[in-house]
């Protein structure tokens, strides 16, 4: 009794419960934790969050639908693709069947692009790259034939400098062409300039039309058209003189001079039909070659 009633000893025993309690309690504090540690990375797994708050499984979303996007970009854009690719394929089909020739000259005015067609009729195995004034160095003006007013006298780069320009377009251009083989044609030449959306210059088109057949057709008309008339005056002529000799016969009693008439008569009309068989000949020898 002594001993426990002794100020010391309570102390003691003060002190003892209370570091028995303080390390109990500071046990408690670590397995607590010691806990926390273990299940925060769990919950992280579970449910983590992104540095401005929203959760992972959004990010994964957005990054899903930016995937199906670029995926239908790309698909969109393949389509596209095969789109410009059939449309080139098919233009070059109908610029290869197409009889008439069509050249695309860039703003420089070098030729970048040139039909079969096109190539055919200069002479040229490849255009491309031949400036306009090269193209039609042999090329000659028909101011007969032309509706633009342009003389002879002017180069075909001069008459093509406003298609060139973007400035306007020419058509019903007729020139004399000839190869360097040495064939000529005559072409017909339309220049359209080709503008963009932006009114900006793109190049220009030129498109050769081969009026050879033609113009030979309205050579052999004139020159026949010539002939016919000289025949019709000749015709006349032989006419009125048969005439005249079938009045003096008619008037005549003289046999001497009847005589002298139906010889001239009968010359004429020798004349005459040597004339007209001359004629039918050269048109079936025409007929014949064309």
């Amino acid at each position: 009794m002594k001993l426990l009633t002794n100020p010391m000893v309570l102390r003691m025993g003060l002190l003892l419960f209370a570091a028995i309690a303080a390390f109990g309690l500071g046990l408690f504090l670590i397995r607590r934790l010691r806990k926390n540690l273990v299940l925060e990375p769990e919950a992280l797994n579970h449910a983590p969050l992104a540095a401005e708050g929203l959760p992972v499984h959004a990010y994964h979303a957005v990054i899903q639908q930016l995937k199906q996007q670029k995926h239908e970009l790309t698909t969109q854009q393949l389509s596209e693709r095969r789109k410009a690719k059939a449309s080139d394929t098919l233009s070059s089909t109908i610029l290869s069947n197409l009889s008439c020739g069509v050249l695309f000259l860039n703003t420089s005015g070098l030729v970048r692009q040139a039909n079969s067609a096109a190539r055919k009729l200069l002479g040229f195995a490849s255009p491309v790259g031949l400036q306009a004034g090269d193209l039609f160095r042999t090329a000659t003006l028909r101011p007969e034939d032309n509706s633009s007013g342009w003389g002879s006298e002017a180069s075909v780069e001069q008459a093509l400098a406003p298609a060139l320009a973007g400035k306007s377009a020419i058509r019903g251009l007729v020139l004399n062409y000839f190869t360097r083989d040495g064939e000529s044609h005559v072409l017909e030449v339309t220049a359209s300039p080709v503008l963009a959306e932006d009114a900006s210059l793109m190049g220009t088109t030129l498109v050769l039309t081969d009026k050879t057949a033609i113009e030979r057709i309205r050579h052999d008309q004139k020159v026949h058209q010539e002939i016919s008339s000289e025949l019709a005056l000749g015709l006349r002529n032989s006419l009125t003189t048969i005439a005249g000799y079938a009045q003096q016969l008619a008037c005549s009693r003289d046999a001497d001079l009847a005589r002298q008439l139906a010889d001239g008569i009968a010359h004429e009309a020798a004349q005459l039909d040597r004339t007209i068989g001359s004629f039918l000949g050269g048109d079936r020898v025409a007929s014949t070659s064309s």
